[in-house]
């Protein structure tokens, strides 16, 4: 039997996130979401994960999902069988970045946690289409279901995130680089550089998704991710 698939969820999502694509790959593989939430740096989070995920695996991450990704592919490259980078980036906060999310702490704290994610995820980071609102709904209910301090640990996490630019050109086995055309957060031009940076890694840019493709183009998302869990290995 193929190796299980572990799924990483983006900032203030959970499994949610990966509904279809949970649905239509558990016909065959053997699927599993794990949280983000623990932890007030990534690598914190990814050394937790590391405890409990099986010995090899698939691993795929969305956003802050991928961040994780990408520090577990550093630590434990021998245990990732293939790596798919969602609507992510390999780069270090830049100083105003991670200046910029202490308001956004700030307000938080002060339980205005609806206002912060709807500035952070707005309809201008999706594409536009009849389920856009939709979309969003679900972005506000996963966000409500973790809370607050779990946006206070993820926000802290990203804001001391390292720069993984090494960690990718070392990378050897199967990868996939994937985003929406209409991703403002994490542009097409950043997942060129991703792909670039990945030996033998495939690029996949979706017309009509942004910065969610797998709520926004669900059916395209998981052909994308069955084609990456096929995909045979090539001797470098």
């Amino acid at each position: 039997m193929k190796e299980p698939l572990v799924l990483l969820p983006g900032m203030m999502c959970d499994a949610r996130l990966f509904g279809p694509q949970i649905a239509e790959l558990s016909n065959d593989t053997a699927v599993m979401v794990a949280p983000v939430t623990q932890g007030e740096r990534i690598e914190e989070i990814a050394s937790g994960l590391l405890d409990i995920l099986p010995k090899r695996f698939a691993l795929a991450g969305l956003a802050m999902g991928g961040a994780v990704a990408m520090e577990i592919m550093r630590r434990a490259p021998d245990r990732v069988s293939r790596i798919a980078l969602i609507d992510t980036h390999p780069l270090a906060e830049t100083p105003v970045l991670a200046a910029n999310r202490e308001p956004m702490i700030v307000k938080v704290r002060s339980g205005r946690l609806d206002e912060v994610m709807r500035s952070e995820i707005g309809l201008n980071t999706l594409a536009p289409g009849p389920y856009r609102g939709e979309v969003l709904g679900l972005v506000m209910e996963m966000a409500r279901t973790l809370g607050p301090e779990v946006y206070i640990r993820q926000a802290r996490a990203m804001q001391r995130r390292k720069d993984q630019q090494a960690t990718l050109r070392r990378c050897k086995v199967p990868a996939l680089v994937m985003c929406g055309a209409f991703d403002t957060l994490c542009p097409v031009k950043r997942h060129e550089f991703m792909a670039e940076l990945i030996p033998y890694a495939k690029l996949r840019v979706l017309d009509d998704a942004g910065h969610l493709p797998t709520l926004e183009q669900p059916e395209e998302t998981t052909a994308a991710l069955r084609e990456w869990l096929a995909q045979p290995y090539v001797l470098q």
